[in-house]
């Protein structure tokens, strides 16, 4: 029996259950924005990366981004290949791959959370293993050896099988001094020694257990008691080797055969002890030709560099490959820094390397010329600080980023990042130069050059942290902007190369412009070239800069400091023009003392107030500018600052127009800026945010409700709403017109930064202490939102994005999910009338493609004529054989099918009959009660081609009562009177008359009823046409500049 399966058509199984499954509570979620992703992550934790041979042709590396992995493939340039899901209910604290499996050990039951150890395969999850009851402890390391999988908690070691995945038993290391049986330095096996662990503790020890039998078999002793504790272990490539460091700085290489001691060395000291050893497996890279065998590499978690040993001759330094990751800063916890792991590849002469710094890196062994120092292969990274501010990049002059698609953010790392939402392998950081370069030159990266005391580091050669982004592509020439080498960021007008601003008028200029904390200057960038740029502005007070902004022409950058001083450049060249004030001329500086002087006089300075001019050179800001805005016609500059005021400048002069004071009530802190609608929104220090229109300088809005200090705010694309995120941790929405809160998201941390796409599809944000970028969609775009107001008491946490993207919703998803919670909220229906008033002309719903095609159906109808006659179909080829085996059988194939037409005409006959019968018995029903209103019902349903036969069968009749053709005039007449379905009712009687107008012609009381219908058509186009014209004058009257 080649299958089970029956034979004929499948039994459509019953429905045994009638009653509908309630649905289970759906999670909170926001009204407006879904959760999309979590970008700029890649390795933000302390755990180590792993990683995994595939075949003889690539490796996959493995890395923690919090309560997922990410899995990178080196053959692809480290490209990102899975992520997993779904995410673990806490932090992951080990990871191991094994074969085609992923081990994940999350939680830790001291924080009160749980734990447990899940196993992913390619991105899902597919097992989990059991945990013993009475672990209490988090799990740190996980080993897979052989037919055994082991787990290294704080003083345990959990055994389980890799067949059956059961747990096996538990290894308690040996009692001794409080603390002291602490596993510091892990577990690891040796190869050849088979179910042998070796486990390291913090009084130095290194024990070895036999995992199949669970008993301890021996103890190896550190070289002195000063050694400290055991900080890692990592077997040798030669056999029974292996080396071990130490916290107090000495490395052994150990022989555990003989239990003797075979090589020491000085790798580390007391501050910065070796956390990572690695060993070289290719056979070559010592010795002084590179062709010996006996390289190994040592990390430490207090440095970024990486330590390059030959084994040879008693050991040696061969080079250090110094800040292959960022060092820790003395800025604080919140810059991190330090190498977390370094691994050697199996055969390779590659090296991996990852960082507490969130980066992952490759680096390669050149042969010919042989180098002991690796170059960079591939590197992924991100952000090793909070991100600070966030810039959507806007669309070009051409559209050509179409506005979503790159985001640029800033940290505290220093760093400025532009991030693709469509491929995250395009995200790169922008060049600030040949950082490691500089610091060779400057003798930085000498291993005692912190040692000689306070001096200049690494990221002394950096900008400072970024504060504000401003940028615009229309002068961006791409990657192809003023070609060659240029001097990084002039601090003055560099008369050497005055052809630059020849060169990048063909080619373009910069197009970003950023402010930096703590610095007089502010610096341009190329974004097309993703580098940095050639001019570094000082504002004209020579104080810290506040903010910037850029012309919407992106010829022009703007520069505020925290003295109140407000600065223009050309981009182009570089060079200084205008202030805000303008500086006075000696010509302007006298007659600014003659009107002085003149005022004076009591009627003079009366028509002086009366004035709203002001002089030249006045107006300046007297505290910090929190922002500054440039209209898109370059006419106004508009700026705003701590002393409560917001003026408006005049762009060409630096005159002072106009001034809005709202001091001493509030400061203000920010604002923003809409082209579209020209407003323009700013945010106070009262937690208010207040809208300004531009045209008429006046406040429009005022927003309230933000419990703690506003941190950013935004537009929405269309300006429709403001979103902002304040430190209360809630992100608001409100909506411009009807000035209502319709949306709110409580977050876990308070977010510091907003961002809104160019498009309206994306909102970034990112949240303080976070390394990641949330992406958020917007829902409107693709699905009914309601815009009732909400209150603040209704607002509820909501689980925002995260990096492997789960609970996070695409276009498609969300564009097709069943939110029934919205479905809930929108409880204001619009009423269902016929018609609003009987004053207003109604029209119908009818689709407009079905009465137009009723005017030209005619048409339609000759154009859709065949031209040939059909064609009888070929015969079958000789070698097909009939179905059935009957030479006869298409006969009655042709008589069968004969007799269904004739059945189907008998029936579409029939049903045309009907039709016909209740066309003409709503007609007469009409005309007898005189309401036609069930007949126009009826004639909307039907289809144009069935309209257009019931218009032709219509007949005289032997009297009035009998004559269709003057009820169906009637019928159309009350329609006009009723002011409903207004362009059907034009439609219909064109037809009408097209088909009978020389009946019409011959009767005398089709006239009369037609001329009827003629007097209320006229009278109604006039009352329209007086309408409309007294809406346009109205509207015309209203936009003329003279009133």
């Amino acid at each position: 029996m080649p299958h089970s399966e029956q034979e004929g058509p499948l039994v459509k199984r019953q429905k045994l259950d009638s009653i509908a499954k309630s649905r289970p509570p759906a999670p909170r979620q926001s009204r407006i924005f879904a959760p999309y992703r979590t970008v700029g992550l890649v390795s933000p934790t302390n755990v180590p990366f792993t990683s995994i041979p595939l075949g003889n042709t690539t490796f996959q590396v493995t890395t923690s981004a919090g309560r997922s992995l990410q899995t990178y493939d080196l053959k692809r340039g480290l490209n990102l290949v899975f992520m997993t899901r779904p995410q673990t209910p806490c932090e992951i604290t080990a990871t191991c791959a094994w074969k085609q499996k992923v081990f994940a050990a999350w939680g830790d039951v001291r924080k009160d959370h749980s734990q447990g150890v899940w196993v992913f395969q390619r991105g899902k999850k597919v097992g989990e293993l059991e945990l013993p009851l009475d672990l209490q402890q988090p799990i740190r390391q996980i080993v897979v050896f052989g037919p055994w999988i082991l787990a290294c908690s704080l003083t345990r070691i959990e055994v389980w099988k890799t067949s059956t995945l059961e747990h096996y038993t538990t290894l308690f290391t040996m009692a001794s001094r409080k603390g002291d049986n602490e596993l510091t330095g892990g577990i690891c096996t040796m190869p050849t020694y088979l179910n042998k662990i070796f486990a390291g503790r913090r009084d130095g020890w290194v024990e070895i257990w036999n995992v199949s039998t669970g008993k301890l078999i021996y103890t190896i002793l550190p070289p002195s008691s000063k050694s400290g504790a055991v900080t890692c272990m990592q077997p040798s490539p030669a056999l029974s080797l292996m080396a071990i460091s130490y916290a107090e700085g000495p490395l052994v290489i150990h022989n555990v055969l003989t239990d003797e001691p075979v090589l020491q060395v000085n790798a580390g000291s007391e501050d910065a002890p070796v956390t990572s050893i690695s060993f070289r497996t290719d056979g070559i890279g010592a010795g002084h030709d590179g062709r010996k065998d006996g390289v190994m590499a040592t990390a430490t978690e207090s440095s970024g560099d990486i330590t390059f040993w030959d084994l040879n001759e008693g050991g040696r330094i061969m080079g250090v490959l110094r800040s292959a990751h960022n060092p820790p800063t003395h800025e604080g916890p919140s810059v991190r820094g330090g190498v977390s792991k370094v691994e050697f590849l199996a055969g390779q002469p590659v090296i991996v390397t990852s960082g507490r710094d969130n980066s992952l890196k490759t680096w390669i062994f050149d042969e010919t010329p042989f180098s002991p120092i690796p170059r960079t292969l591939h590197t992924r990274s991100g952000h090793a600080a909070p991100v600070t501010c966030l810039q959507f990049l806007p669309s070009d002059f051409e559209g050509a980023e179409a506005g979503n698609k790159w985001l640029l953010s800033g940290g505290k790392d220093r760093s400025l990042w532009g991030w693709s939402l469509r491929r995250d392998g395009q995200s790169t950081e922008l060049s600030q130069g040949n950082i490691r370069k500089k610091a060779k030159k400057f003798g930085i990266l000498a291993g005692d050059a912190l040692a000689r005391g306070p001096t200049t580091t690494l990221e002394d050669l950096k900008a400072p942290e970024i504060t504000c982004i401003a940028c615009s592509l229309n002068r961006d020439g791409g990657m192809g902007a003023l070609p060659g080498k240029q001097a990084l960021w002039q601090k003055t007008q560099n008369q050497k190369k005055s052809n630059d601003a020849e060169i990048s008028g063909m080619t373009g200029w910069e197009s970003v412009v950023t402010a930096h904390k703590d610095d007089s200057f502010a610096r341009t960038w190329f974004w097309g070239r993703k580098r940095a740029g050639r001019w570094a502005f000082q504002t004209g007070d020579g104080a810290n800069v506040s903010t910037v902004a850029m012309s919407q022409c992106g010829t022009f950058a703007i520069v505020g400091s925290i003295g109140g001083s407000i600065d223009m450049f050309n981009l182009q060249s570089g060079l200084h023009r205008q202030r805000f004030p303008s500086k006075l001329t000696p010509a302007q500086a006298r007659q600014l003392k003659m009107q002085q002087l003149r005022q004076a006089d009591t009627v003079v300075q009366l028509q002086a107030r009366s004035s709203a001019g002001f002089a030249p050179g006045v107006g300046k800001h007297t505290k910090a500018i929190t922002g500054i805005v440039v209209d898109s016609m370059n006419k106004c500059v508009i700026s705003c600052s701590l002393d409560g005021k917001v003026k408006f400048w005049e762009f060409l002069t630096g005159k002072l127009l106009h001034e809005i004071s709202w001091a001493p009530m509030t400061t203000i802190t920010g604002c923003r800026y809409h082209a579209a609608n020209d407003l323009i929104a700013f945010s106070c220090d009262d937690n208010s945010i207040r809208v300004v229109d531009i045209e008429t300088k006046q406040t429009i809005r005022e927003f309230w409700g933000c419990q703690g200090k506003i941190n950013d705010f935004a537009f929405s694309t269309d300006g429709r709403w403001i979103v902002a995120a304040s430190q209360d941790a809630i992100i608001r929405v409100w909506d411009l017109p009807t000035s209502h809160l319709i949306d709110a998201i409580r977050l876990e941390k308070p977010c510091t930064a907003l961002a809104f796409s160019a498009t309206g599809e994306y909102l970034a944000a990112a949240s303080e202490g976070e390394l990641g970028v949330s992406i958020w969609n917007n829902r409107t775009l693709f699905t009914h939102v309601p815009t009732r107001q909400i209150s603040e008491s209704t607002i509820e946490h909501v689980s925002g994005p995260t990096a492997s993207g789960e609970g996070g919703q695409g276009v498609l998803e969300a564009a097709f999910e069943e939110d029934v919670i919205n479905q809930e909220d929108d409880d204001v229906t619009a009423p269902s009338l016929d018609q609003i008033s009987a004053d207003m002309m109604t029209l119908s719903l009818v689709p407009r493609s079905r009465w137009q095609t009723l005017l030209h159906l005619d048409l339609i109808k000759q154009r859709n004529k065949p031209k040939e006659a059909p064609k009888a179909p070929e015969k079958a080829p000789f070698f097909l054989p009939s179905t059935t085996g009957d030479p006869a059988s298409s006969n009655v194939v042709v008589k069968t099918k004969t007799e269904e037409s004739q059945a189907r005409s008998r029936i579409t006959r029939s049903d045309r009959s009907r039709m016909e019968q209740a066309f003409t018995s709503k007609l007469q029903a009409g005309a007898i009660s005189g309401n036609y209103n069930q007949f126009m019902d009826h004639l909307k349903t039907l289809s144009p081609a069935a309209a257009d036969l019931e218009l032709r069968s219509l007949v005289l009749g032997e009297d009035d009562d009998s004559n269709e053709l003057l009820h169906f005039i009637r019928a159309l007449t009350s329609r006009l009177v009723a002011r409903r379905d207004y362009e059907l009712t034009q439609a219909w009687m064109t037809v009408f008359l097209r088909l009978h107008f020389d009946e019409i012609l011959e009767s005398d009381t089709l006239m009369k009823a037609l001329e009827e219908w003629k007097r209320h058509q006229a009278d109604e186009c006039g009352r329209l046409d007086n309408l409309v014209g007294y809406c346009s004058g109205v509207v015309n009257f209203l936009r003329s500049p003279r009133t």
